[in-house]
Parts: C-alpha cells; structure tokens; sequence
C-alpha cells in the first residue's frame, strides 16, 4: 500500500506539474517569448539559490564538500553544452554540404539553441532528489506523504514554466518540450522507489543530488538564458526584462514558501 501511494504520489508531483506548468505558461510563450526567457531565468536562479542550496546546506555535509560539488557540477554542465553545441554544428554542416545552398545556414541560424540537455539533465537529478523527498514522507505517514506530494507538484510549477521555456527554444516546437520535461519529471517516480528501498543508505546523499541540480539551474541562466538579454534596448523593454526577471524570482519564493 505504501509503495503504491508512493507512485502515485511521485507520478502526481513529477509529471503534473509539468502539465500544469504548460496549461499555464504555453499560451503566453508565442507572444511573450522574451518576456518569457526573463521569467525563465528568474525562476531557475531562484530554485537554485532560494531552495536547492539552502536545503543542502541545512543538512550535516560539509560546506567546503558542497561548494567543490556545486563547482564540478558547473564544470560538467559547461562540457556537456559544449558537447551538445559541436554535435549541432557538425550534424548542420553535414546538412550545408548536402545541400549546396548558401541561405540555408542563414535561414536556420536563429541565435543560441544551447542548453536543453543540460536543464533536463538537471530536473532529472532535481526530480529523483524529490522521489526520495516524497518516498521518505509517505514511510514517516501517510497524510505527511501526501501533503509533501502536493507541496512537490507546487513549488515545481513556475521552475517547469521556465524549462517549458528553454527546451522549446532549444527543440523548436512546444510538443517537443513537453514530452522532454514529462520524461524528467518521471525520474520522481524511480527516485520514488529507489528511496522506497535504499532510503537509510541514500539519506546523506541527498544534499550531493540537490548541490548538482542546483549547478545545472545556475548555468542554464546566467550561460544561456542571461546573455540572451543582454542586447540594448529601450528603457521601457529593459524594465520589462527586469520586471519578468523579479517575476520569476518571486514566484518560485511565494510558491515554495507555501509550499513549506
């Protein structure tokens, strides 16, 4: 019974707050994309910094263990946009050479695609963390279980709106971006149940899950997201990015601090 509850829980909070995150956010993406990439951005620093972090030092690791944590996390993430870069250039200068035409590089070259692999690579680490999260309340009580289930699927809400974001922009089509964070949200469900089996052994882990997420949201926004808005602007557009930006920000806080 406990382990049932356990999936449903984990399947609700992983893959329904994608859902919910896109019923929300799609429809303002075709108009509002680089409003939108300020919100996205927002909310990523956000979870990082405001809730990842914080929880992961609240725990009994180390600091010093923690920060080399976060710096090879950010290393790793830096290799892997590298890796998905070249792999995206090479497949499209196969395609130049087939097809002899110059415009082409110029039709398809719509500014920075980077960034996709690494944000799912992260909600997958995040998601698993929150399996466990999740897994370790259902065993302690059932009404505690699905509370923290709840809890999950709110404060993941305005971080997926800002994934739903970044995997469009990098996979080109909302459906796309959709199947892709569904898939790493139900990494909460194998996080799930591994926490169901190996909870005592994964406990002092948990903070290394959260610290190498944390780095994957980090990079994200200040190596992809952030340099995106960096163009000038009038006044009034550079408000409004702050604007989105402080938007994003305050709704992960709001919500997460609901949440708790």
């Amino acid at each position: 019974m406990t382990l049932l509850a356990i999936l449903i829980g984990t399947i609700a909070a992983g893959v329904g707050s994608v859902w919910l995150a896109a019923l929300l956010g799609m429809a303002m993406l075709a108009r509002y994309t680089q409003h939108m990439l300020s919100l996205a951005a927002g909310a990523l620093m956000a979870t990082a910094f405001m809730h990842l972090l914080p929880e992961a030092f609240e725990s009994e690791a180390g600091a010093h263990e923690l920060f080399a944590m976060l710096l090879a996390g950010l290393v790793f993430f830096f290799l892997l946009d590298k890796a998905e870069l070249w792999h995206h250039g090479h497949e499209h200068h196969q395609g130049e050479g087939h097809a002899h035409e110059g415009h082409d590089h110029a039709h398809h070259d719509h500014g920075p695609r980077s960034g996709g692999w690494t944000v799912l690579a992260g909600d997958s680490v995040h998601a698993f963390g929150d399996g466990i999260l999740i897994a370790s309340a259902f065993m302690a009580d059932m009404r505690l279980g699905v509370v923290a289930a709840l809890a999950v699927l709110a404060h993941e809400v305005p971080h997926h709106m800002g994934d739903l974001v970044v995997l469009r922009h990098t996979s080109g089509t909302s459906r796309a971006a959709l199947v892709k964070v569904s898939l790493a949200g139900t990494v909460t469900a194998l996080g799930g149940l591994v926490g169901y089996f190996l909870l005592t052994q994964l406990q002092d882990y948990l903070p290394y899950f959260l610290v190498a997420a944390s780095s994957s949201f980090v990079y994200v926004a200040l190596a992809d997201l952030i340099p995106q808005l960096q163009k000038r602007l009038s006044l009034g557009a550079t408000v409004a990015q702050v604007a989105w930006l402080a938007v994003g920000i305050a709704l992960v806080t709001v919500v997460s601090g609901l949440a708790h």
